[in-house]
């Protein structure tokens, strides 16, 4: 379920196929040139923050501190954090900048629940138009994501599971609703996921039970592993905020 605008998986824009992680692998990275999505980038980088509780409520985001973390000018930071004031990530805070905004349980079950609900949707559309090929396609796909998940390539494991995602998502032929579930994974902190082993064994024992669900065709079964997957993440991140005292 990373998800980039991740790994949870459905549509991404032509020409986006490198991960979040890739772009912004460590300060020591060559610094990225200016493009029309940079700004679009940056919130990403910044929402995983966020999501992951890497930078918490009250916390400030400082332009410069970030443009140089980055390798970017302050203009795209700045963009960037316009956009995630808009989705409320980020206050601002007058003659001081831009401060984490405050992030309840609530919210993460939220959005979860929003991104379950539109991607059971999805499969169970898929298991009307599902062909031998396509499950073919699936398996491979999740063969390499388990090599992915037992070499502990967090960036890999983001590209495939977005990757096997997306392909369920096209077969159920719903571009729109793929599109609000594009909008909606966007919160979900995709380095959070990738660098947990354990998440990723499930990932990968889920996805088959879901390519068994629709060989069969059986919608019922391919709905409830859906939702049981979009549950569990939720339940890790919950679990994880806690651990660090987000809400204290």
């Amino acid at each position: 379920m990373p998800h980039r605008e991740s790994a949870t998986g459905n549509t991404r824009p032509e020409g986006a196929e490198m991960t979040t992680s890739a772009r912004f692998r460590s300060a020591d990275s060559t610094p990225m040139r200016r493009r029309p999505q940079l700004s679009d980038d940056v919130a990403v980088h910044v929402r995983n923050l966020i999501m992951s509780g890497s930078a918490r409520p009250g916390d400030f985001i400082r332009l410069d501190e970030t443009a140089a973390e980055l390798g970017v000018s302050v203009t795209p930071v700045r963009e960037a954090l316009l956009t995630l004031r808009g989705e409320g990530l980020v206050e601002l805070v007058p003659h001081r900048g831009y401060v984490v905004a405050p992030l309840s349980r609530h919210d993460i079950n939220d959005l979860f629940w929003l991104q379950g609900r539109i991607a059971e949707e999805l499969v169970v559309r898929a298991t009307r138009t599902v062909t031998p090929q396509d499950i073919v396609e699936l398996t491979e796909l999740n063969t390499r994501l388990a090599d992915a998940v037992e070499s502990c390539d967090g960036a890999r494991i983001e590209d495939l599971e977005f990757a096997f995602h997306r392909a369920v998502n096209r077969l159920a032929d719903a571009r729109k609703l793929a599109w609000f579930l594009l909008n909606a994974t966007r919160y979900t902190p995709v380095t959070f996921y990738s660098s947990d082993p354990d998440w990723g064994t499930t990932a990968v024992q889920t996805h088959a039970r879901l390519i068994d669900a629709l060989s069969r065709r059986d919608a019922a079964v391919a709905g409830a592993v859906t939702s049981e997957h979009f549950a569990d993440g939720a339940e890790r991140l919950v679990r994880h905020l806690d651990e660090v005292g987000i809400w204290d």
